[in-house]
């Protein structure tokens, strides 16, 4: 019997490249895609039901919620999003696997929902090379940052949860590293980066050292 595809899950602080991962993994070989995401928000002059999002009112997103119908959903600003099963069991009868780009609490829903998921945790290479990432946008302030800097604590405290740890020092080689552990079940090389120790380097900054590192990198 061919085993069904399975969603990958990816998780990862700010200033990771979660999100250029996941584009590159659908973007480049493999049977990677996209799911077709559940909201209430209204839809953009450019887009249409069903194939940018299923569009729903609150009260339809709510009941469906109550009827099991997602996957995993979250609120974000006033808005709610999901990821409706539907969408999982078609990919995976398929042969494509579902490339979710999510949090925590996303990862952990999948978990009770897809036991079979991939859910892997994206590490930067360092604590450095995340704030770089972060201030270099320059799209931000630093109360922006610090609030990035607060949710970070508590992904990394989730790590243990997670099935996999990658690091994304080289982006193709954290590529291979992902569609190795999808495709062909192979466990990925021992991050050189403990999450542990990246927590207390993100507290240190919280607790004053961030305007001296604000000081120091201009």
């Amino acid at each position: 019997m061919t085993k069904r595809a399975a969603p990958v899950v990816l998780v990862a602080t700010s200033g990771t490249g979660k999100t250029t991962l996941a584009h590159r993994l659908v973007d480049g070989p493999g049977r990677y895609v996209f799911s077709v995401s559940a909201t209430t928000r209204p839809p953009r002059p450019s887009e249409r039901d069903g194939v940018d999002y299923h569009f729903l009112t609150r009260e339809v997103f709510e009941e469906r919620v109550g009827e099991g119908w997602f996957a995993e959903w979250a609120s974000v600003h006033d808005r709610m999003y999901g990821t409706p099963r539907s969408e999982l069991d078609a990919a995976a009868n398929r042969g494509d696997h579902v490339v979710l780009d999510i949090d925590v609490q996303g990862a952990r829903q999948i978990r009770a929902s897809v036991p079979d998921a991939k859910l892997i945790f994206v590490l930067p290479p360092s604590l450095d090379i995340m704030m770089a990432r972060l201030t270099g946008r320059g799209t931000e302030d630093p109360e922006d940052i610090a609030r990035r800097l607060k949710s970070a604590l508590d992904e990394l405290q989730a790590v243990p949860e997670f099935d996999y740890v990658v690091v994304n020092d080289v982006l193709d080689e954290c590529l291979m590293e992902i569609r190795g552990i999808v495709e062909r079940d192979e466990a990925p090389a021992p991050p050189g980066q403990d999450a542990a120790e990246m927590r207390r380097g993100i507290a240190g900054l919280l607790d004053g050292e961030y305007s001296a590192y604000q000081q120091h990198s201009e």
